[in-house]
């Protein structure tokens, strides 16, 4: 089995990754550590920059006792003209349980899983999908607020490119959830109606911002020094037309002052940030040991 895509769990599969990651999020907090992948070997295969995901399935493989080896693209044979086909069929000799990927190109993860014997799971796609930061925000909002159904969840900033937006608009609707998109207009998908940044958080229990990948976009948005903030960021008074004690997420990392306000991202109360990333590390477990170890 590969985690390609949400649309690669069924709702059983969803509903144990979910369970699962609540008890070992306490186990890890307790600091208890397990060897249910002693043994074992992950390989991270990381195409663009991370930090999260990257650091979080380390950790979460290290906790479940695998090793984990990282190839560093940037010293690999990619820079002397290896195709992804190749490297993939190079480490699969190297007999892998399992093979995390990030890349920049849309479907790479899916190019590679009928190469290797072992399950690959995409930590990132281009603008395609990035499914366990998906799973890992559905485990932080039902650790937090009990349950997901019925709740209204704005994602905020720029959905073309986001592949967390795209995962969580395909999760979090098949958990009961009711999700509003908005962003710039030049920021939004084609055919996809926006709505604006206050009609979508008004009454929001949730507000999830994005930040704005400059790096993929064509042009330039030519917003001056605190422009995109003040009309499309998340502000104390923007807030403000959420629901009372709405709680806000970001799936990092942040531009402070862009697309979020620092003391909003600080506020201990209502700001997830921080808790997502403690969560991200349960769920990749969770999602290891159902691919690798059978068992959750």
């Amino acid at each position: 089995m590969d985690l390609l895509s949400i649309d690669s769990l069924d709702d059983e599969q969803i509903a144990a990754i979910l369970d699962r990651a609540e008890v070992l999020f306490a186990a890890n907090r307790a600091g208890q550590s397990s060897e249910e992948l002693r043994g074992r070997i992950v390989f991270n295969l990381f195409y663009e920059n991370s930090t999260r995901t990257l650091m979080s399935f380390a950790t979460a493989a290290h906790r479940l006792g695998a090793s984990v080896v990282t190839l560093p693209v940037e010293q690999s044979s990619v820079k002397k003209g290896e195709t992804l086909e190749d490297t993939a069929r190079t480490l699969n000799a190297m007999r892998p349980d399992c093979l995390v990927i990030r890349h920049s190109v849309n479907g790479a993860p899916a190019t590679v899983a009928p190469i290797m014997d072992s399950p690959v799971i995409n930590a990132g796609d281009g603008t395609n999908e990035h499914p366990t930061q998906a799973l890992l925000d559905a485990a932080t909002l039902r650790h937090r607020l009990g349950r997901i159904e019925g709740r209204k969840v704005a994602i905020c900033g720029d959905i073309r490119h986001s592949r967390v937006a795209r995962s969580n608009a395909k999760l979090l609707p098949r958990l009961g959830a009711e999700v509003r998109l908005t962003g710039p207009r030049e920021l939004m998908p084609d055919g996809i109606a926006s709505l604006s940044i206050d009609e979508a958080i008004q009454g929001a229990d949730v507000v999830m911002m994005l930040r704005v990948q400059r790096e993929r976009l064509e042009s330039d948005l030519g917003d001056a020094p605190g422009e995109y903030l003040q009309r499309y960021g998340l502000t104390a008074e923007r807030l403000a037309r959420a629901a009372p004690n709405a709680l806000v997420m970001h799936p990092g990392p942040m531009n402070r002052g862009v697309e979020i306000d620092g003391t909003i991202a600080d506020d201990p109360e209502r700001s997830l940030i921080t808790l997502q990333v403690e969560m991200g590390v349960a769920v990749r477990m969770a999602c290891l040991e159902m691919l690798v170890g059978g068992s959750a």
